[in-house]
């Protein structure tokens, strides 16, 4: 790999990292939506013996991150500098409309499972995953524990009390910017709190990963979301992507670049019906930044496609239909 192709894969996924800061997941035991989409724990005044709710999460103290436990205030945490008048300190923040619900301690009761992410002002990101209760009216935190640096999340679940994550990770033969090995990472509750049980290694990551679901796009790019109407979709099959890009349908050749992460997209093709101008405009937009696509990785459930212009730069998001369509948040 050159050294420029390996800074500007780099950037690519310190942008995928950055967003995982803001966006959601779609999980098998996902939180109820609001009428946005907005992903959300119960209302602790309908079950006041329920799992904790996104509110209180977002406000609640975790262990086993620093020495000293840090308590997040809306999401977040900033420390003191690390040195006086400095710009890098240390940082977590809750990683927003991730939350799972499901009885981890096989006693009835219900908890939930959130994401944070870590940041000490250096170019890796480590990811964690915390386990949340009640005690005695309090919201506790069962355990903390370390995901890895700069680990994307493909899919998230909780089966038979364990927390479950496909994720993409560093493998050995990996350089730190670029992870490519995919696996299955178990974790359970005991009495030191959060500890991995099971991690099975399932391949690596491939345009073939782009398969499976429908996508459906929910942000041009990470903090400028999409309308959800008209609806944008996108699957592969056989080396092809298609969809519909707002009023037509469209489709495009695809294969892998230099790296795991990279993509080179052939020109794309459509029809070509003509719209009200409101949708032409969602059209006009995709078609543009898919042109630039070069690259793809995974936040939180989500598929993020890179795409780079002349003048701008950015992450184009997808939900899986699939999983949304059983009731997970689109974030």
């Amino acid at each position: 790999m050159t050294l420029d192709h390996r800074l500007r894969t780099s950037t690519i996924l310190v942008t995928l990292i950055a967003a995982l800061a803001l966006l959601g997941c779609q999980a098998k035991n996902p939180a109820p939506t609001d009428e946005a989409g907005t992903a959300s724990a119960p209302a602790a005044s309908s079950n006041a013996a329920g799992a904790p709710t996104a509110e209180e999460l977002a406000n609640a103290t975790y262990h086993g991150i620093y020495d000293q436990p840090v308590t997040l205030v809306g999401g977040s945490w900033e420390g003191d500098p690390f040195e006086p008048g400095a710009a890098s300190r240390p940082a977590v923040g809750l990683v927003k409309h991730f939350w799972m619900g499901g009885d981890l301690g096989g006693d009835g009761a219900e908890e939930a499972v959130v994401l944070l992410w870590e940041s000490s002002g250096g170019t890796g990101t480590n990811n964690y995953v915390a386990a949340m209760g009640r005690h005695d009216g309090e919201i506790v935190n069962l355990g903390t524990a370390l995901m890895g640096d700069r680990v994307q999340l493909k899919e998230a679940r909780i089966t038979d009390g364990k927390v479950e994550l496909d994720v993409v990770q560093t493998g050995p033969e990996d350089a730190a910017c670029c992870p490519s090995q995919k696996a299955t990472r178990v974790w359970a509750l005991d009495s030191d709190g959060l500890a991995e049980v099971a991690s099975e290694v399932t391949g690596t990551l491939s345009v073939e990963d782009l398969g499976g679901p429908e996508w459906v796009l929910t942000h041009f790019n990470w903090d400028q979301p999409a309308p959800t109407e008209p609806e944008v979709t996108m699957v592969y099959e056989e080396g092809r992507l298609a969809g519909t890009s707002g009023c037509n349908r469209y489709t495009a050749g695809v294969e892998a670049g230099e790296t795991a992460a990279d993509l080179v997209l052939g020109p794309a093709a459509g029809t070509r019906m003509a719209c009200p101008e409101e949708q032409m405009a969602v059209e006009d937009r995709f078609l543009e930044q898919f042109g630039g696509v070069s690259g793809f990785g995974f936040l939180a459930g989500k598929l993020g496609l890179s795409w780079s212009l002349e003048d701008a730069s950015g992450v184009m998001l997808f939900r899986p239909r699939e999983r949304a369509e059983e009731g997970s948040s689109e974030g």
